[in-house]
């Protein structure tokens, strides 16, 4: 079951160059993106509407892109604006376009109803334009549902296990956190709070902290992206406070945007306030490495559910976050009418 009426990551502006076009599957649809030769990036149907054959697999002509099996072209709206050899243009040869805006750096995608396709609610990431902070990207293709990797992402106390060589820390430390979980006009908050703790190993080859932090964990979610700003400062200098400038940040932005019902586009960038030569770099390196090894638990996951879809699964306190932002993905999807469901 996915969400439509909401705004999601379909990429990567930087990874979308001119007359170049990229095949996806979103929310069970194929898509077809590309950038026209004036610069405009374009998410259409991948379907000619003639004989059906991927629009991926042809070219972009101009302002359209161009079926490799008979030469139609279509232009961003989704109406076929050329037939060769052929003057008049059958008026049901068009495809659906999808709405798409670029903004902070990434391609957002609406897939419902395009009339509720309003770019003013999508979430802003101002530190991809922040100088004061520097960020690198990826996408993964990761083989389980959506909503187990916003579980994943709501509760870190999993870091101490699956991450213990850069982001983990002592277990104890991670499941006795001061942790707040509430709702907000956007989504869901989750807070946790570590005072007095060991630094991570990453915390120490970024920053070069010598003894103990207050370390934070900031959770936003917001359908369907997260941000995750987490970081640490020496005991008792203002973490808490806010005064978090001579400490080590790491600003996440987490794009989950489902390819089918046990496959996810997961499209992140970690940032990092550290800009000495070498950092930025080196935070990106051992995140990638950490989302790895979530992509490997997930997909464990995914596959024992497959086999097991009805076996009930037991909850713990930690997983208050993930819990509330199932139940409000959960209300919003049961307020789409069925037939925007259905024409997405």
């Amino acid at each position: 079951m996915f969400l439509y009426n909401a705004w999601y990551v379909a990429g990567w502006s930087a990874d979308l160059v001119v007359r170049a076009s990229q095949a996806r599957t979103f929310l069970g649809q194929p898509v077809v993106l590309f950038r026209t030769e004036a610069g405009q990036a374009v998410a259409l149907e991948d379907r000619c509407a003639h004989r059906s054959v991927p629009l991926s697999a042809g070219q972009v002509a101009g302002e359209a892109i161009r079926c490799a099996y008979h030469g139609l072209e279509f232009a961003a709206d989704g109406a076929c604006i050329r037939v060769p050899c052929q003057d008049l243009i059958p008026p049901k040869a068009r495809v659906r376009s999808y709405p798409v805006v670029e903004q902070d750096a990434a391609i957002w995608i609406w897939m419902g109803d395009v009339e509720k396709a309003d770019p003013a609610t999508i979430p802003r990431h101002p530190w991809h334009s922040d100088p004061a902070w520097a960020w690198r990207s990826a996408h993964y293709e990761v083989n389980g549902n959506w909503q187990l990797l916003i579980d994943n992402l709501m509760d870190l106390s999993h870091l101490p296990y699956i991450h213990p060589h850069t982001i983990g820390g002592d277990p104890d430390t991670h499941f006795r956190a001061e942790m707040e979980t509430r709702r907000t006009a956007a989504g869901v908050f989750v807070q946790r709070r570590m005072p007095n703790s060991p630094p991570p190993p990453t915390y120490v080859a970024a920053r070069g902290f010598t003894g103990r932090i207050d370390r934070w964990q900031e959770i936003e979610f917001m359908p369907v992206m997260l941000r995750i700003h987490t970081g640490g400062c020496d005991v008792g200098t203002g973490a808490y406070e806010g005064h978090r400038d001579h400490g080590f940040s790491m600003m996440g932005f987490h794009g989950i945007t489902p390819e089918t019902e046990t496959t996810t586009h997961y499209f992140w960038s970690i940032g990092t306030n550290v800009l000495t030569e070498g950092v930025a770099d080196l935070v990106f390196e051992q995140t990638a490495a950490t989302f790895r090894e979530d992509q490997v638990v997930l997909e464990l996951q995914q596959r024992r559910l497959l086999q097991s879809p009805d076996r009930p699964r037991v909850d713990i306190l930690s997983d208050a976050g993930g819990n509330m932002a199932r139940r409000r993905l959960a209300e919003l999807m049961r307020a789409e009418a069925p037939k925007e469901i259905a024409t997405a």
